[in-house]
């Protein structure tokens, strides 16, 4: 019997050290010093966080519940296929609006194929995905709890994106539950934004979208109406970042972490759960010691979906604020939007949250765009949205009760998993 503990506190440990090894490896510790201005530095970016620099494109800005109005325009509009992908769906007056437009299209003879995270998706009803299956829609489940799913099942596909035609892509942060209509005017109303795109970037998303539905259902796809030929549609250059590779750091992670080293001016960062680990801590200090002007805009904890969340976020703001990085807390409602513009020339959207299980855990999709104009824009939003936040001082911040920090210290003990 001593013979067996022992066999198994030794299999134990060495379970331990490769789970450690694999965290490792793909959490190294990311460092950068560049003298040249981001201006010059898209390719390097693009190139870094695995895709590529892609002129011509048009981005339009849709915010809150305007977003699905829009969305669904376009459903209505496709002729050929339709290609979904969401991590949060939940019952409600937009889950039926969703399901009626995506089923009356698959009735219609389209292609009609969803990516599904049975986590976040498992509140849809049965009724919703029974009415798709029925007229004709392909449904893949992301990673259900069940045993062959076990070495993944932390790993959710947290993506929010569409594809119509393969001419029309949408990216952003915006989930198909009820509180996310209309306009972020109170706390049952959540403030978001997602982008819609045109011209060749849109083949990036649909890649983006083929390889979460070839992992779940192990069907391809291939043609011109998933795959069109793409004219250039605007002035915009994009690059996308989504690719987790194996035991390496992800691509998201390397693209945040890049674009805040190279900031020479100005780094806004509108996020949900902003938890950054130490290396991103020191990135944002450093950045204002070159006199970048580094602005984070959190939800309160009053007002967030997950408070606890916020209070694990809580543990490094003493850090962030004696650096001179400023924090506003939103206090209307859930701010939900992942934003980011640096140096009035370049900025990003997508799902990803500011914290480790987006970057090293979470399927995730962010787009980069270069360009001042779209740059410009999400800093106004920025601006509007600070009329609705109270900003922390690090003097009032050190002063805040033993209660509230030793709740931040603990639940910051759970960060990677929140």
């Amino acid at each position: 019997m001593t013979w067996i503990n022992l066999t198994l506190i030794v299999a134990v440990a060495l379970l331990g050290v490769a789970i450690w090894s694999i965290k490792r490896h793909k959490d190294p510790h990311l460092e950068l010093e560049s003298s040249e201005s981001l201006d010059q530095l898209i390719p390097s970016i693009s190139g870094m966080s695995l895709g590529m620099a892609i002129r011509g494109n048009a981005v339009e800005i849709f915010q809150n519940g305007a977003f699905f109005d829009a969305l669904i325009a376009d459903i209505e509009a496709a002729r050929s296929t339709i290609h979904f992908e969401t991590f949060l769906w939940k019952e409600g007056r937009l889950g039926a609006r969703m399901a009626d437009a995506l089923a009356r299209k698959a009735r219609a003879g389209l292609k009609v194929r969803l990516v599904l995270d049975a986590v976040g998706c498992k509140g849809m009803g049965e009724g919703a995905q029974a009415q798709m299956r029925e007229a004709g829609c392909q449904l893949g489940i992301y990673h259900p709890r069940t045993l062959k799913n076990i070495g993944v099942i932390a790993e959710r596909d947290h993506r929010k994106l569409a594809i119509l035609d393969g001419r029309i892509a949408w990216v952003g942060g915006h989930c198909i539950v009820d509180e996310w209509l209309g306009d972020a005017e109170d706390r049952h109303h959540v403030r978001d934004l997602s982008v819609r795109l045109r011209g060749p970037v849109v083949h990036a998303v649909q890649s983006a979208f083929s390889e979460n539905w070839v992992e779940v259902t192990g069907r391809l796809f291939v043609g011109a109406d998933v795959f069109p030929p793409l004219e250039p549609a605007g002035e915009v250059e994009a690059h996308m970042a989504s690719m987790k590779p194996e035991g390496s750091a992800p691509a998201v992670k390397i693209l945040h972490h890049t674009v805040i080293c190279c900031a020479r001016e100005r780094v806004w960062i509108q996020n949900p759960y902003f938890i950054p680990e130490p290396d991103a801590v020191k990135a944002l200090a450093h950045a204002v010691a070159r006199g970048v002007d580094v602005r984070v805009m959190v939800p309160s904890a009053e007002v967030s979906d997950m408070p606890i969340v916020q209070h694990a976020a809580h543990r490094n703001f003493q850090q962030l604020l004696d650096g001179g990085v400023r924090i506003f807390e939103y206090q209307r409602t859930l701010l939900h939007q992942k934003v980011m513009t640096v140096d009035g020339i370049w900025c990003a959207v997508g799902s990803s949250n500011f914290d480790d299980r987006s970057f090293e855990t979470n399927d995730e999709i962010t787009l980069g765009f270069h360009d001042r104009h779209l740059a410009r824009r999400l800093e106004e939003i920025f601006e509007a949205d600070r009329a609705h936040c109270i900003e922390l001082q690090a003097r009032e911040w050190k002063k805040r009760g033993l209660a509230h920090r030793v709740k931040d210290s603990v639940l910051y003990l759970f960060n990677e998993v929140l």
